[in-house]
């Protein structure tokens, strides 16, 4: 357990500090301890020599000081003593004993100054202690008075002595103890060691058993039991975790398999399936809101347009097209782009889809994985991203990102799972704005020919006015009619007569312009608006269908076959009418005149036509 080697190896090592600051603090106080009751014993010794020798003075027994200086000498711990005269004590008493001379530096100054000096010198084996101690005059009430013998002046140095103490035994002494106090600290520090293992390691076991519950929980497994020898409040805690534990995993023990229903495995990176759970959930939110927007849309163009939002302000795509593509026709529609650059595909994919690569396999199309991967990519130097999405089984979409680097094409892809999402959000919506429309055209275009209907006219003629007026354009309208249609019918039935009408709707689809609009008035009338034909290109299309039309042959009952014609009334817009209604009008009057002339005809419309009684 690295936590409780780390608390023993912390508390060893404060115990060791304690300790190491103890002797080093014992020490100290010992070493001054026996300095200062080796100056005491020399002050006394200065004392007891001073009071001696001035006894010997008193009685007149100085010859006799040598034996009461030697015995002091030979006193405990003095390794030397000898006592030094001034000057003016040898130019009266002479120079007194041989070992009573200055010896040393340290004596000359105590005699100048007058002043006491210490000095220790210390060695491996011993340690000495120096004292020199002065002796000055005094002429104190009471005591021997000092000038009376000598010629001086009061406080005048009148000598000094000097001892040297082996402290020694005092240092041998002192670590004596130091050793017996570290071995009673180091004792302490074992047993308290053998105690902090004894009562911590339960509780570091307890920590170790929640660290490592937390750690199984945090990868969203809460399945760990908690278990302690631990009594008290810390049994009650593993109790009260073990009880946590075991709602959070009835809780969000599945919560990770469950949303991963909603955003497929891949989309978030990371070990913490809680964050992961905040990201999908944050995802889901993101998409929710998308799809509520876009159920509100009026159109399939708005909810694209949606779309690309999407793409650039989410992920941040700058360079991409958005294609719609009709299965059953396998034709290709662009939706949007966001550059000037229409494709990054060859022209001839607009017209059989079945060239995109992403469209006819249903996978992602990765430029980075094989070189030159879609034949039909017109994208060579730059890497591109091609995501295809399938919304029914008429229609699908085609998502080409293009000019990314390898760092943009690995992000994207990251992303891809996440862009799908949005798809397959919108994809009911799509799908319902795609039967609408179906449903909406079905409405507005006649079943037996595949035509616009009238209503068709009726709804868009307004706008398409409109746009012309703005646009400076102009149409030219045909009002075409079957000669004798009603005998058709009479003659052969009904399913004849159907025929013919699903005939000349073909010969319409045929001979006009994408530009054009081809439309079935009502029964066997058909108009037809020609954007800005010319004179000579309207009478060539109504040529063209008249003669289209009368080169058909009908087969009827018993190997029967007939031929039919049609009549054409031409108008001009804005030319002949402000509106297209009035053109229309006067289509239908240019129909009549055909008609009441000998049909099988061409007629143009003149403003006189609408002046005579017998062609309104």
């Amino acid at each position: 357990m690295q936590t409780k080697s780390k608390l023993l190896l912390i508390v060893a090592f404060m115990l060791l500090g304690l300790t190491t600051a103890t002797i080093i603090n014992v020490s100290l106080n010992f070493r001054d301890y026996s300095i200062n009751s080796a100056v005491e014993k020399s002050k006394l010794a200065a004392n007891i020599v001073k009071d001696g020798l001035t006894a010997h003075m008193v009685n007149g027994t100085m010859d006799k000081r040598e034996y009461f200086l030697n015995e002091i000498a030979h006193k405990d711990e003095i390794k030397a003593l000898w006592v030094i005269r001034s000057q003016s004590v040898i130019n009266q008493y002479g120079e007194g004993l041989h070992n009573e001379t200055v010896r040393d530096a340290i004596d000359e100054e105590v005699l100048k100054t007058g002043k006491t000096i210490q000095k220790i010198t210390e060695k491996t084996d011993r340690i000495i202690l120096r004292m020199t101690i002065p002796y000055t005059a005094n002429s104190n009430t009471g005591s021997v008075n000092c000038l009376s013998c000598h010629n001086v002046q009061k406080d005048d140095t009148l000598g000094a002595i000097s001892m040297e103490f082996d402290i020694s035994n005092m240092r041998n002494s002192g670590m004596y103890t130091i050793i017996k106090i570290l071995g009673i600290n180091l004792l302490f520090i074992f047993i308290t060691l053998i105690l902090i293992n004894y009562y911590v390691t339960p509780y570091l076991k307890l920590f170790s058993n929640l660290q490592e519950g937390i750690k199984k929980a945090h990868s969203g497994n809460f399945t760990h039991y908690f278990e302690t020898t631990v009594s008290g409040d810390a049994k009650n805690i593993v109790s009260h975790m073990n009880t946590l534990f075991r709602k959070m995993q009835e809780t969000f023990g599945d919560i990770k398999h469950n949303l991963s229903t909603f955003i497929p495995q891949g989309c978030i990176s990371s070990a913490d399936p809680l964050y992961e759970a905040k990201v999908i959930i944050g995802e889901l939110s993101d998409i929710y809101k998308f799809k509520k927007t876009i159920e509100l849309d009026s159109s399939k163009t708005m909810v694209y347009s949606r779309i690309t939002d999407i793409l650039k302000t989410k992920y941040g795509i700058e360079n991409f097209t958005l294609y719609e593509i009709d299965t059953l026709e396998k034709t290709r529609k662009l939706i949007s782009t966001s550059s000037e650059e229409a494709s990054i595909c060859f022209k001839e994919v607009d017209t059989n889809a079945t060239l995109c690569r992403a469209h006819r396999t249903k996978t992602e199309v990765i430029s980075s994985e094989f070189v030159n991967l879609c034949q039909t990519c017109n994208a060579r130097e730059a890497e591109y991203l091609c995501i295809p999405f399938v919304i029914n089984s008429s229609s699908s979409l085609v998502i080409s990102i293009y000019d990314l680097n390898d760092n943009q094409l690995s992000e994207i892809n990251f992303f891809m799972a996440s862009i799908k999402n949005y798809l397959e959000a919108a994809k009911p919506v799509i799908e319902s704005r795609i039967l609408l429309n179906k449903l909406r055209d079905t409405s507005l275009r006649d079943a037996m020919t595949g035509l616009y209907n009238r209503r068709f006219l009726e709804e868009f003629i307004d706008t398409m006015m409109n746009q012309a007026k703005r646009k400076d354009e102009a149409y030219s309208i045909l009002m075409l009619d079957v000669d004798f249609f009603k005998m058709v019918n009479d003659s052969y039935g009904h399913d004849v007569g159907d025929l013919v009408i699903v005939e000349i709707g073909k010969v319409l689809k045929e001979n006009v312009r994408i530009s054009d609009l081809a439309i079935r008035y009502g029964g066997e009338e058909f108009v037809i608006l020609l954007h800005n034909a010319s004179d000579e290109g309207t009478q060539e299309i109504a040529k063209k269908i008249h003669s289209a039309f009368a080169n058909l042959i009908f087969e009827v009952a018993d190997k029967e076959t007939i031929q039919k014609t049609i009549s054409i009334g031409i108008s001009k817009y804005p030319k002949d009418g402000d509106t297209i209604w009035k053109c229309i009008k006067f289509a239908d009057t240019a129909l009549y005149r055909a008609k009441t002339t000998g049909r099988n005809k061409i007629v143009t419309y003149t403003a006189e036509m609408s002046q005579r009684e017998d062609v309104r």
